[in-house]
């Protein structure tokens, strides 16, 4: 006789597997923001095998010579899913993936492109090709099968003017520093839709595993002084005004710097650092106890470097 236990029990096994054979699949929602451009939206959250690390976002523009993408995703499949999507949107195949920085929810989707179509400074190239194979492994261990068959693809196109016009359709480039040693910025001269990579969060903690707080701050203050309409932020909603996200991006960094110092100078140790109180005007953005604590283990070690005397007087 079964018992409800064991009938419960082999139901659940049933489902438990029926769901692991269902291929993963990405589902892509493009949000049209100006004339021919879209967004596609990353989970305003962290890595994790329950989004396939599909985090950050991704723009893409139409031209008559195919469609250009600023990121690619995380994976062989996002990028796929991410070619499929640009030419049902435009009808054309992707002419152009422009890669913003070297962190693999922006860089790993470029597995689905010819090196020919892939776009980056020459300095985020050589950061690619030192650091990817580590951020590949990490990125597995996290997510498994949604990276299957990924292998990164070195850029093959050279980003080294100023401006690049594609299929009618011109993009200011430019390459800055400070969320990462080599970001690259993409203004849409068309539309004034500036995607600005992980260089401007909206709404959503900014990340600082390669952060330089003052060339970032530089970055910002360039990024503000042109003329644009709207920002795509690397991660949260789009901005709708030239201004808002990069100035909530900067008042984080500025607050951040600024308390962890004092923590250190106050004797805190990491743990009750991470653990300090965040700031009201902060509390709309996504996942930002765990970017603190995250950041208090990328910035608190020069932080006591910079802040505490040597024992040896050095």
């Amino acid at each position: 006789m079964t018992t409800r236990r064991a009938f419960l029990a082999g139901s659940g096994a049933t489902l438990a597997a029926a769901a692991l054979a269902q291929p993963l699949a990405y589902r892509l929602l493009p949000e049209q923001v100006a004339d021919r451009a879209w967004v596609i939206r990353g989970a305003d959250t962290y890595i994790a095998r329950d989004n396939g690390g599909a985090v950050a976002n991704i723009a893409l523009f139409a031209t008559e010579a195919g469609a250009v993408l600023v990121d690619a995703g995380p994976s062989l499949r996002y990028g796929q899913a991410l070619a499929k999507l640009a030419r049902e949107l435009t009808g054309e195949p992707v002419a152009r993936v422009y890669l913003t920085h070297l962190h693999p929810d922006h860089t790993y989707g470029d597995a689905a492109f010819a090196p020919g179509t892939i776009a980056a400074t020459p300095a985020l190239a050589a950061e690619l090709k030192r650091e990817g194979p580590g951020f590949s492994d990490g990125m597995y261990r996290i997510l498994g099968d949604w990276m299957r068959g990924t292998e990164l693809h070195m850029p093959g196109h050279a980003v080294t003017a100023e401006r690049e016009t594609l299929g009618g359709r011109s993009f200011r480039l430019l390459a800055l520093s400070g969320h990462s040693a080599s970001d690259l910025a993409v203004l849409d001269e068309r539309t004034g839709t500036l995607v600005a990579g992980d260089l401007v969060f909206h709404d959503r903690a900014p990340t600082t595993p390669h952060a330089d707080l003052p060339k970032w701050r530089a970055a910002l203050d360039t990024l503000k002084g042109l003329s644009h309409r709207r920002v795509v932020p690397g991660h949260g909603p789009l901005d709708p005004t030239p201004a808002a996200a990069i100035d909530q991006t900067r008042d984080w960094l500025d607050w951040l710097e600024g308390a962890l110092t004092a923590a250190v100078r106050d004797g805190l140790d990491m743990v009750d650092a991470g653990l300090m109180p965040i700031p009201d005007r902060f509390a709309r953005l996504k996942v930002a106890r765990y970017e603190l604590q995250r950041s208090v283990a990328h910035l608190y070690p020069a932080l006591e470097a910079r802040e505490w005397p040597r024992v040896d007087g050095r």
